[in-house]
C-alpha cells in the first residue's frame, strides 16, 4: 500500500468538501445512496458522522435508489427512557429500510435505519429500489477490517460482547430538546412529518394532560391495568399466522397497574391497533439492550406484527417506527388463515 502523502490527504479533503452535509430532503423525494468510498470519506475514526454510525447492515443499499420516508429531525429517547424526544439534524429515514442485525450479533429488533443526508444524493428522475450502474470505486467498507465493521463492538469478550449501533449511540448523535419548543412542530408541518390538524390535536392532548397532572387526574388516553396474575397464552405463534389484537378492556385485564405483563409494557401507541387483524411478522428472541450494548435474551413470548409500528402519536411525532412487542395473551389467533403480508386495521 502506498504511504499517504500530504498530497493524498489534500485530495481527500477536497473530495469530502464536494459532498454536501445538508440536502433539506422532503418526504417522498427519490435519493440514491452514495458509493462505499464516498461514504467512507464522511466518517470519523469511529465509523460515524456526527456520532451516528454508518453500520455494515447499510452496505447493501449503496448505489441504490429509494424514497425518503420521513425526516428524522427528532427521535425518542429509548436509552434513558425519559419520554422526551431528542434533536437530530440532516438525517432522514428511507422507505422501510430496517437493520437486519447481521453486523450486530443477529439482533432481531429490526430498527428503522437513520441516514445522514451526506450519505445520499438527490435524484431528479423518478425511481425506487433501482440499482445504478456499478461504481468503479474500490469496495473498501465490505472488509471485516474496515472501520465500519470494527465499530460494531466496543468491548467485552467472546462471551459478553458490547455492541455499538445507531440505537446505542442515540444520545451522542442527538441533543436535548425542550418538549415545549413550538419550532419542532413547525418543522413537522414544513417537512410533511405531520399535518396541521395532527399537530393541533397533539398540542391539545398535551395541554389537557399537563392540567391533569397538576390536578393529579387521569391522563388521556386513559389506561388502567386491572390484572394481578399477568397470565400467558402459550399460542406459539409463528410468522405468517393471522391474529386479531384483543380489545383494550381485554388487555387491561392482563396487565398490572404499571401496564405490564411479565415486564413487557402495553404502550399508548399500541392502543390504535386494538381490534385490528394483522399477520405475525416474527417471534423475537434476542435484542441489543440500547442502554448497555449487551445482547439480551427475551425469556417470554415476544411477538411483532407486520405493519404494526409506533407512529409517535403520543410521543411528539417521533418517526422511528419502532415495532412494539406483543404478548401472546394480547392476541387472538384466527384459525386456518395465513396472513396476506400486510396488516388490515380494524381499529
Amino acid at each position: 500500500m502506498e504511504p499517504r502523502t500530504s498530497s493524498n490527504r489534500s485530495e481527500e479533503r477536497i473530495e469530502r468538501s464536494k459532498i454536501p452535509l445538508q440536502l433539506n430532503l422532503r418526504r417522498g423525494e427519490v435519493v440514491e445512496v452514495r458509493s462505499e468510498v464516498e461514504i467512507l470519506g464522511t466518517l470519523d475514526g469511529n465509523g460515524a458522522l456526527d456520532a451516528l454510525p454508518f453500520m455494515p447492515e447499510m452496505l447493501r443499499y449503496c448505489g441504490k435508489r429509494f424514497r425518503v420516508f420521513h425526516r428524522a429531525d427528532k427521535a425518542c429517547d429509548t436509552i434513558r427512557r425519559t419520554g422526551l424526544n431528542r434533536r437530530m439534524t440532516n438525517t432522514v429515514y428511507l422507505e422501510d429500510l430496517r437493520c437486519d442485525g447481521s453486523g450486530h450479533g443477529d439482533c432481531e429488533a429490526a430498527c428503522l435505519i437513520f441516514w445522514k443526508e451526506a450519505w445520499l444524493k438527490r435524484v431528479r428522475e423518478q425511481g425506487q429500489g433501482e440499482e445504478t450502474a456499478a461504481s468503479s470505486d474500490t469496495k473498501v467498507l465490505s472488509s471485516g477490517d474496515s472501520v465500519v465493521w470494527k465499530a460494531t463492538q466496543v468491548g467485552g469478550d467472546a462471551k459478553s460482547v458490547t455492541y455499538s449501533c445507531q440505537a446505542t449511540r442515540m444520545i451522542e448523535a442527538s441533543s436535548d430538546m425542550s418538549p415545549g419548543n413550538p419550532i419542532q412542530y413547525l418543522r413537522d408541518i414544513r417537512w410533511g412529518n405531520a399535518g396541521v390538524w395532527e399537530v393541533l390535536r397533539a398540542l391539545a392532548i398535551e395541554l389537557y394532560n399537563r392540567i391533569q397532572r397538576w390536578r393529579r387526574g387521569g391522563q388521556y388516553p386513559y389506561l388502567c391495568g386491572r390484572g394481578g396474575s399477568q397470565p400467558s397464552a402459550g399460542l406459539n405463534l409463528q410468522a405468517g399466522e393471522l391474529v386479531q389484537v384483543k380489545s383494550k378492556d381485554e388487555i387491561m385485564e392482563t396487565v398490572n397497574s404499571a401496564l405490564r405483563n411479565r415486564n413487557l409494557t402495553f404502550d399508548l401507541e399500541m392502543l390504535r391497533y386494538c381490534g385490528g387483524t394483522y399477520p405475525v411478522l416474527k417471534r423475537v428472541d434476542k435484542i441489543i439492550n440500547e442502554a448497555t450494548g449487551k445482547m439480551m435474551k427475551l425469556p417470554s413470548d415476544c411477538i411483532i406484527l407486520d405493519g404494526v409500528v409506533c407512529v409517535g402519536e403520543y410521543h411528539g411525532f417521533c418517526k422511528r417506527s419502532i415495532y412494539p412487542y406483543w404478548r401472546e395473551i394480547w392476541l387472538r389467533r384466527i384459525e386456518g388463515v395465513k396472513g396476506p403480508g400486510e396488516g388490515s386495521s380494524g381499529a
